[in-house]
């Protein structure tokens, strides 16, 4: 899997939004993009799921959808983001097959262990602080919870975990202290000023 150490989780009221927001991340240098809508039709979804592709080719961005198998698959994205309630992975890998990156949400050691078990890429693990981007939030872990994490998963697999929830500009670097290979960021990023140099700001910092 291509290491990517940031990731932007797609944002906007709007599927409009949506792409309007991946376009503009993607022109700033960001190299990976989650596509996440929520409560659309399967055909609006599709259709978006499948602009948001043409902008990620365009940019030589990655594109993963978030939860649903059969949009990834009819939109020929990179990959796929799996909740802890959503499609084992190892069925998904069935569908969509080996070439396909697999990410899978957790909050626990235990579901750590069992996205390795079930053959995940990465784990998006979190969330790091209170986000209101997800209805049903697991425990907040903080720093001091991804270091615990961390430093049992390592003993067993060198798997890439990625923070998520929350996370501001300001944490990144302890963040980063943990252990983690990179962050998933949505509010950081969306609609936001001088974007190229935050963006650049923020992979210095992930690179230290």
């Amino acid at each position: 899997m291509k290491e990517v150490n940031l990731q932007y989780i797609s944002q906007g009221k709007t599927p409009q939004e949506h792409l309007e927001n991946i376009e503009e991340v993607c022109a700033a240098g960001c190299k990976w993009v989650q596509f996440r809508l929520k409560d659309e039709d399967m055909a609006t979804y599709l259709h978006t799921a499948l602009k948001a592709r043409d902008i990620c080719d365009q940019y030589g961005s990655i594109l993963i959808i978030n939860d649903n198998v059969g949009v990834a698959k009819a939109a020929m994205a990179d990959g796929i983001h799996l909740g802890l309630n959503d499609m084992n992975p190892r069925e998904a890998r069935k569908i969509l097959g080996d070439n396909f990156i697999i990410g899978g949400t957790a909050n626990t050691v235990t579901d750590c262990m069992q996205h390795i078990q079930d053959g995940v890429d990465y784990i998006g693990l979190g969330p790091f602080r209170y986000t209101t981007t997800k209805k049903k939030l697991s425990p907040v872990l903080g720093s001091e919870g991804y270091k615990a994490i961390l430093k049992e998963v390592s003993k067993n697999s060198k798997i890439p975990i990625v923070a998520i929830g929350g996370i501001v500009e300001k944490d990144i670097s302890d963040i980063i202290k943990t252990g983690v290979s990179g962050i998933a960021v949505s509010g950081m990023l969306t609609n936001q000023e001088d974007l190229e140099k935050k963006i650049q700001n923020i992979k210095i910092q992930i690179a230290k």
